[in-house]
């Protein structure tokens, strides 16, 4: 299946691509090998991870026990993906969420020309470098948000050396505080571009959805831990197919959506 997903990317032309790497919760009903009550999900479960290309082509997953962390095994076959895709001449770019904020993965991403963008959570360091942002703007409340961004440099005590982080400052109406992110990034591109690609990895979200849905990931009946790690494949190689077919062979007046 690799191979047929490395001739679809060459068709693509592109010299960049970006991985967008998240996990997921996989219910179980039964005494499944390596299931585990998972707090954050507040249910008994695996945790699989994946990793996908902007097309949304499932290029690597891991079923895992349910009670890691979202992060476990991430450098596994992320940083295998990482050299491929270089060796190819492409240029590489990495997205995730706050579980993957570990000064370990910025390392290894500055270490290898990865450009990334991961959200980090707040702390009050943070927000004391942003307090100029947080006061809400004065007279009539505007019906459309009210967006503030800055760009910094920050140092955690667990890191080695201070990066940038951009800060996106949301005011919505009706709401008595306002939304507050941020993104730890080696991006040089405007805070408002940063915030913008950041956002593009929810994509990865609905691809997952869409494979529990579609090929049933999340269908790990069997008690054998090595038994489901196999069915998570076949329905990896199943979404995979079916993905090729309707980027790269489906008109796009079929592919739309709603169609």
């Amino acid at each position: 299946m690799g191979q047929h997903q490395g001739q679809a990317e060459c068709l693509d032309g592109s010299n960049r691509v970006v991985l967008d790497m998240d996990s997921s919760e996989t219910p179980v009903h039964g005494e499944q090998e390596g299931s585990a009550y998972n707090g954050h999900f507040e249910s008994v479960c695996y945790h699989p991870l994946f990793l996908f290309n902007s097309h949304g082509d499932c290029l690597a997953a891991k079923l895992r026990a349910g009670n890691v962390h979202s992060a476990e095994d991430w450098d596994e076959f992320l940083l295998p993906e990482i050299e491929r895709q270089q060796a190819e001449g492409k240029q590489v770019a990495f997205r995730a969420d706050a579980a993957f904020a570990k000064p370990e993965i910025y390392e290894a991403l500055e270490e290898r020309g990865v450009m990334y963008a991961i959200r980090i959570p707040a702390n009050d360091s943070l927000e004391r470098d942003i307090a100029e942002l947080l006061t809400r703007p004065v007279g009539r409340p505007s019906h459309k948000p009210v967006v503030r961004y800055k760009s910094f440099l920050y140092q955690a005590a667990s890191w080695k050396t201070a990066r940038r982080v951009v800060a996106k400052v949301e005011f919505h109406v009706g709401e008595l505080f306002p939304r507050v992110g941020f993104i730890v990034t080696n991006l040089s591109l405007p805070s408002r571009a940063v915030v913008r690609f950041y956002n593009k990895r929810g994509t990865a979200e609905q691809w997952i959805k869409e494979g529990k849905q579609a090929t049933h990931w999340t269908r790990l009946s069997c008690h054998r831990f090595r038994a489901n790690e196999a069915r998570l494949q076949l329905s990896l190689l199943a979404y995979n197919l079916g993905n090729l077919w309707r980027r790269l062979v489906l008109p796009k007046r079929i592919d739309a959506p709603g169609r």
